[in-house]
């Protein structure tokens, strides 16, 4: 006989045997008693048994417990009746639970965790206690933060959805595990993604932002698993499926990421996106073969003028000028208002010097495609080097009638009076083009170049005030300090420039090329190292180059030495 003294309810006897009795048999012998769960009996018995370590066969006497023992639980109650029984538990003292899930999750016992807490919950709701959810989702961070993690995962699971309308749910949720990624909290945003999955298994949504987290603070192991399921339970998902190949390419496992795509567009064959990723990934590691039977299929199953433009690529690449020609003629009877056809149109026939061809290609394409200004420059251009300057200033005439506000035709014009020496013109067209794009970074950047040595400081001082944040003007400032010998300034805001924007190649190489004449070796490679990191697509020059045909494939470093040789021609023309 052992008898449990329980404070504000009776002493109740138990008929066993302690010498016999194990702690698991007693505390479910109590339980059907007294209703005080098995996790809050061994918190007590563990309280007053600190040293000793406990596991499911230790017997009664093993803690001292012998026959007419009196064995005292400390759990807290709500007060009330004191005879009424089985004792309710309010919300103050939970603490108590979560140390109970704490210590069974340090000797090992997952199963034991979630019991814990799923006892918690049904015992607080019995009681009639208000749940604050906030409460319970900042317990999960704390045990988060003291590496209790599964404890924090059942916390979220059972206290994440109290107090929320259904409807609430999915965006109640994300916000939450937003909340708690942002604060340094991953386990606790993780247990959040995978429950609202288990609630939300069709939602590509869910499955995305889980797939961010993981990509940016799991491992590459766990997140192939979460997008395999992913595209699993939302096939339809194609955003899922290329974030799942683009991880296989960053980690230079081709065939696999190959793998990935043929099996998304064999889903979801009417995806541009899918097809265009297959057909890079075959591009970019020069099995052209393979490109252009994917682009066949692609051109028969999507409707879509980016497959014929990079159809067209591969063939100019191979040197087939006539099925590249006629990609371009079949791909503008589809898609008459596609300007980057035209565009190719017109660089073919200027590729073989057939101006007149090219020019008819310019007339044409603007009738299409009036607000390409891309086509418009080149018209100017091929004017310019036919019909010198009359014919190329009408053309930027009419093209800032049909496109105004446009910088870059401004900025085109000017440039095309200082070739032919007309500086006073192109100081007034300059004048304005500031006049109508007031806060055109390119501008304000181009005025600065043509400005006096005397006037730079006032109009580059003038430009920082209107377009303080712009890398045109910021690495237009830089120029300055770098030919007025204050090394330390221009590398500052050469810096900058690449900073505000790092999608502009032009700026890496000038950094570059400062670097190279006053920087350190670790200096260089630094900003190289960068540059190659970041894989600019912009640029004046650095589209014009990496673009060009015999450019194709080459590396990123590459691509920057030939714009520094560019950049050093134009600074001893001028």
């Amino acid at each position: 006989m052992v008898f449990i003294s329980i404070p504000n309810a009776t002493t109740l006897s138990i008929d066993v045997n302690p010498n016999t009795t194990t702690i698991s048999a007693f505390e479910q012998i109590v339980y059907q008693r007294t209703n005080v769960p098995q996790p809050l009996l061994r918190y007590s018995l563990r309280a007053q048994n600190p040293s000793r370590v406990f596991h499911d066969s230790l017997l009664l006497s093993d803690l001292g417990v012998c026959r007419f023992s009196t064995v005292i639980i400390h759990v807290p109650l709500l007060g009330g009746d004191e005879e009424a029984l089985p004792p309710r538990f309010p919300e103050e003292p939970v603490n108590i639970w979560i140390t109970v899930a704490r210590l069974e999750e340090a000797d090992g016992h997952t199963a034991m965790v979630w019991n814990t807490i799923e006892m918690c919950v049904e015992t607080l709701q019995r009681g009639g206690v208000v749940i604050d959810r906030e409460y319970w989702i900042n317990a999960a961070r704390a045990c988060e933060r003291g590496r209790y993690v599964v404890t924090c995962k059942a916390i979220i699971k059972n206290f994440i959805g109290i107090g929320v309308d259904g409807e609430d749910r999915k965006r109640t949720w994300l916000a939450d595990a937003e909340m708690s990624k942002n604060r340094g909290f991953i386990e606790t945003a993780r247990a959040i993604y995978e429950h609202s999955l288990t609630v939300f298994l069709y939602k590509k949504s869910v499955w995305l932002k889980a797939a961010l987290l993981e990509k940016s603070h799991g491992s590459k192991e766990f997140l192939d698993a979460l997008l395999r399921k992913a595209v699993t339970n939302v096939p339809q998902a194609e955003i899922i499926w290329l974030m799942s190949a683009k991880e296989k390419l960053l980690a230079e496992e081709v065939t696999d990421a190959r793998a990935i795509l043929q099996e998304a567009y064999g889903v979801i064959p009417s995806s541009e996106e899918i097809w265009l990723a297959a057909f890079k990934l075959e591009y970019e590691n020069k099995e052209m073969e393979r490109a252009r039977m994917l682009l066949a299929k692609a051109r028969e199953r999507v409707e879509s003028e980016r497959v014929w433009m990079k159809s067209a690529i591969v063939e100019r690449e191979l040197g087939n000028v006539e099925e590249e020609r006629r990609l371009i003629d079949e791909g503008l009877k589809q898609f008459p208002t596609f300007s980057k056809l035209w565009l190719m149109l017109v660089q073919l026939e200027e590729r073989f010097n057939n101006l007149e061809h090219a020019r008819k290609a310019c007339e044409s394409g603007l009738k299409h495609c009036p607000n390409c200004i891309p086509m418009w420059l080149s018209y100017a251009n091929l004017e310019e080097r036919v019909n010198e300057l009359n014919k190329a200033r009408e053309i930027l005439i009419t093209a800032r009638k049909k496109n105004p506000y446009v910088a870059e035709l401004w900025l085109a014009a000017a440039r095309v009076e200082l070739r032919h020496d007309n500086r006073g013109e192109a100081e007034k067209l300059m004048s304005k083009a500031l006049q109508e794009c007031p806060k055109s970074g390119i501008l304000l950047a181009a005025d600065i170049e043509m400005a006096t040595r005397s006037q730079r400081k006032t109009k580059s001082m003038d430009a920082m005030k209107k377009c303080f944040r712009d890398p045109h003007v910021t690495a237009a400032v830089a120029k300055l300090f770098w030919q007025d010998k204050k090394v330390e300034k221009a590398r500052a805001w050469l810096k900058r420039a690449v900073t505000l924007n790092q999608d502009i190649g032009d700026h890496w190489a000038l950094y570059y090329k400062f670097e190279l004449q006053h920087g350190t070796e670790v200096r260089q490679n630094a900003i190289l190292a960068k540059c190659v990191a970041r894989e600019p697509k912009r640029g004046e020059k650095w589209q014009a180059i990496s673009k060009a045909v015999e450019n194709a494939h080459q590396p990123i470093e590459a691509i920057l030495n030939k714009v520094l040789i560019a950049l050093s021609k134009e600074e001893k023309a001028t």
